[in-house]
Order: structure tokens, then C-alpha cells, then sequence
């Protein structure tokens, strides 16, 4: 009683009545509440030096090791219209089995015959280019036969410049003997002309030796007009020569500009064949792609678009696709403060949703249900919330993954880093400090012996 009154009840009231009495009031039942304190005290010291083991946990879920083997969506490359569906969600499918069959919505290609059309199209350039090609040959054989003829035109004219030279020597010969006869003409009718003054020689042989030198007188005349006609015919022969070249020349340019259109238009319709010939090709692929085919084999596991008469644009995605074989993997997000402590190859413990298991942070040995697994490749940049992507497969020295597991679901890891005792780890808790770091190369060993944490 608290004694704040001189009224007792103490003798009003029987403490054997009640058990909490008897249970305080006894003296043994309290050495042995004192005894049990002790002794809970003493365990709690003892388990605050048994090893603990550091661990970094995270939340994740299941994926693949590689791109190829993840869930993906089936998109169409053309733009059209859903005409009918050939599977149903859940289906099997084998790689390049139809998936549905779209109908083509752009009118550009709503001719029926348009490849026969473009066939057509492509084999009138043939033929225009096959009659480019038979004019520049015709041409070429043209400018052959002209070079042909002009070789022997030449060879005429050269042999008439040639005659003429002989003429014009010839003639140059017999100007110096008619020059030479009206010297000795001249000469004569000087001795006759002193003859005839002395009286030694008649007027009649006078006159006659003056006709000779006239007759002389003219033949060197005539003679020097013969070799002034023959040098006209030597310069006429080269100016032929000359237009005959030039002619040549002329006429030969004319055929090579000719055959070089003609060569132009051929190229030009080699080049339209070449672009006809590749808008048959995507026209004739164009129409293998209104079929939609399975990529790779696996379930169709949903349908984004659905109904029929539904258009669809280039690039949308049909549906999703999740391939038949893969191999398992989990991708989780650490903090960029826990990233020095993930390597390759480092240990890790899983918990899977949907699978129980009791799990004992610090001693992972104690934990019944969880996996093994280990790191496999870790990414070098944060994602968009400061956090780094870690990518972990199953433990080949452990016991395999369930087979159930599908990709999607959720996961939890620990991250197995350092053994510390337990007052250790309440102090790094409660401080906030991160898990001790150790070499790499320990998480590589197959049985790695972990460092003492040095704390003082």
C-alpha cells in the first residue's frame, strides 16, 4: 500500500485468497526470476560474439541469360489490315509457322497484277536498251568503214601529190634545157648579127637565126608556164589532202557523238531495268510479308491487337511471344554503395515467390527453401533511379532452380559477403556503415576463407 492514509486494510483482506500474492510474496519464487534474468542476460552476450554472415539483400525477378530467349513482341513491318487469325493465346508455334494474315491498305499497291505490270515494263527496257546497243555497234562498224575508206582516199590523194612532185621535177628539168637552148639561141644570133656586119653571112641566115631564137624564146615560155601549172597541181594535191583529213575528222567526230548518245540512252535504260528489276523484288517480298510468321518456336502467350477488319501501321506490335527453350536468370538492382562489393562469380542465396522457405539472414547454411546462384555480369552505368543492374544464374554446385519458375517472377536475393560477429553487425546497423569489403578474388576460390573484420 502507498501508507498516504492511517487507514489500514491490510487486515481486511486475505493475501493466501490470491495467487499473485503467494507468487510475489514468495521468496523462492523470486530467486528464481532473478536466476532466469541472469542466465538470459549471459546467452545474450555469448550470441552477441557467434558469427553473423553479411549480406546485401535485394528484390528482383526472373529473366533469360540472353536477349533471343526473352518474352518479345511480334511486330508487322507493313502497314494493312487483319484478315484472319490462324492461332489462339496459349498456342504452341513452330518457327515460321502463320501467325495471322494482313491484307495490303495503300492503293499504290492494290493492283492485282502489279508484278506482271512491272515485268512488262522491265522487258520494254530490255528491248529499248538492246536497240540502244545495236545502234552504237552499228555506229562502231560505221566508223570503222570510214577510217577504212579514209586510209585509201588518202592513199590517192597521196599518190597524185606524188605525181605531181615527179611532174613538177620533171618539168623543172626541161625548163633548165629550154632556159639553156635560148642561151645558145641568143649566143647564135649574136655571131650571125656580127657575121652579117662583116658581110660574111646573108640577110635570109640572119632571119633565120633569129626565128630560132624566137622559137627558143618560146619554148622557155611555154615550159615556164608547164612547171607553174604542174606546182599548182603539187599545192592543189596537199590542200586535198588537207580536206580529206579534215573531212574525215568531221565526219568521224559526228559517228563518235552518235554512238555515244546511243551508248547514254543504254545506260540510261540499264539503270531503269536496274531499278525496275529491285521494285519487283520489294513488291514480290512485299507480298510474302502479308503473312505473319512465328520468329522462332514457343507460346503465344497475348494478342495486343485482335478482330478482324483491324488496321494496323508499320512497326505495331501484334502480339507476344515467349520462346520454348531459355535459360533461367535473375536481374536485380543494388545501391551504387553496395556495387564494390558484387563481382563475378560471387555466391548468392534466392528466395522465390511462391516457393516457402525459412530463411536466416546471418547464417544462410541454417535457411531451408532458398537457391544458389551466382553472379554473371553486372552493368557498368546506373539506370534512371541511381541503381545498378546485377544479372545472376543458377548454381552449378547447387541443387537446379524449380522447374515451375516462370520469367516474370519475383525474387529476392542475399548477396553472401563477409563473417562477422553479431555485436558487429548491430553496430554497422545501427551506424549505418556498409558490409566490409574483401579481395575479389576470394569470392572465385571454391572454398574462400573470408577475413576477420579488424575492429577495435
Amino acid at each position: 500500500m502507498l501508507n498516504i492514509s492511517n487507514n489500514s486494510v491490510s487486515k481486511a483482506i486475505s493475501p493466501e485468497r490470491f495467487n499473485s500474492f503467494q507468487i510475489v510474496m514468495s521468496r523462492r519464487k523470486g530467486k528464481i526470476m532473478i536466476r532466469f534474468l541472469l542466465l538470459s542476460t549471459a546467452i545474450m552476450l555469448i550470441a552477441l560474439f557467434l558469427p553473423w554472415t553479411q549480406n546485401i539483400r535485394t528484390a528482383g525477378k526472373v529473366t533469360t541469360l540472353t536477349p533471343g530467349q526473352r518474352p518479345q513482341t511480334i511486330q508487322s513491318i507493313i502497314d494493312g489490315r487483319i484478315e484472319n487469325w490462324y492461332v489462339r493465346e496459349g498456342d504452341f508455334v513452330e518457327a515460321g509457322d502463320t501467325i495471322l494474315f494482313i491484307s495490303e491498305i495503300k492503293e499504290e499497291y492494290f493492283d492485282p497484277d502489279l508484278l506482271a505490270r512491272v515485268q512488262e515494263q522491265k522487258e520494254a527496257k530490255e528491248q529499248a536498251a538492246g536497240s540502244y546497243s545495236g545502234k552504237a555497234d552499228a555506229l562502231s562498224r560505221q566508223r570503222a568503214a570510214l577510217q577504212e575508206s579514209q586510209v585509201l582516199k588518202l592513199q590517192q590523194a597521196q599518190n597524185k601529190l606524188e605525181q605531181s612532185r615527179y611532174k613538177f621535177s620533171s618539168d623543172s628539168i626541161d625548163l633548165l634545157a629550154a632556159e639553156l637552148n635560148f642561151e645558145i639561141a641568143q649566143e647564135q644570133l649574136n655571131r650571125m648579127e656580127a657575121l652579117f656586119d662583116q658581110g660574111l653571112k646573108s640577110q635570109t641566115q640572119l632571119e633565120e637565126r633569129r626565128m630560132k631564137r624566137q622559137e627558143a624564146q618560146a619554148k622557155l615560155n611555154a615550159q615556164q608556164n608547164k612547171l607553174s601549172a604542174s606546182q599548182n597541181e603539187m599545192n592543189i594535191a596537199r590542200i586535198e589532202i588537207n580536206n580529206l583529213q579534215a573531212e574525215f575528222a568531221d565526219k568521224t567526230a559526228k559517228i563518235e557523238s552518235e554512238r555515244f548518245s546511243a551508248l547514254s540512252s543504254e545506260f540510261d535504260a540499264r539503270g531503269s531495268i536496274a531499278k525496275l528489276e529491285n521494285q519487283y523484288a520489294n513488291y514480290d517480298f512485299r507480298n510474302q510479308l502479308y503473312y505473319i510468321t512465328a520468329p522462332q518456336s514457343g507460346y503465344i502467350t497475348q494478342t495486343i491487337k485482335s478482330g478482324i477488319g483491324e488496321t494496323i501501321k508499320q512497326g505495331e506490335a501484334l502480339l507476344s511471344i515467349m520462346p520454348e527453350t531459355y535459360d533461367l536468370a535473375i536481374s536485380t538492382y543494388i545501391k551504387p554503395m553496395d556495387l564494390p562489393l558484387i563481382t563475378i562469380g560471387q555466391k548468392v542465396r534466392i528466395l522465390f515467390d511462391g516457393w516457402p522457405a525459412v530463411v536466416f539472414a546471418g547464417w544462410p547454411n541454417a535457411s531451408t527453401g532458398t537457391f544458389g546462384g551466382k553472379v554473371v555480369a553486372v552493368d557498368n552505368f546506373a539506370d534512371a533511379n541511381g541503381m545498378f543492374r546485377v544479372l545472376i544464374a543458377p548454381d552449378p554446385e547447387e541443387r537446379p532452380w524449380p522447374e515451375a519458375i516462370r520469367v516474370g517472377t519475383g525474387s529476392r536475393t542475399m548477396a553472401l559477403l563477409n563473417n562477422v560477429p553479431i555485436w558487429y553487425e548491430l553496430w554497422r546497423q545501427i551506424n549505418g556503415f556498409p558490409p566490409d569489403f574483401y579481395a575479389k578474388s576470394e569470392y572465385l576460390e571454391k572454398d574462400p576463407k573470408p577475413r576477420k573484420p579488424k575492429y577495435k
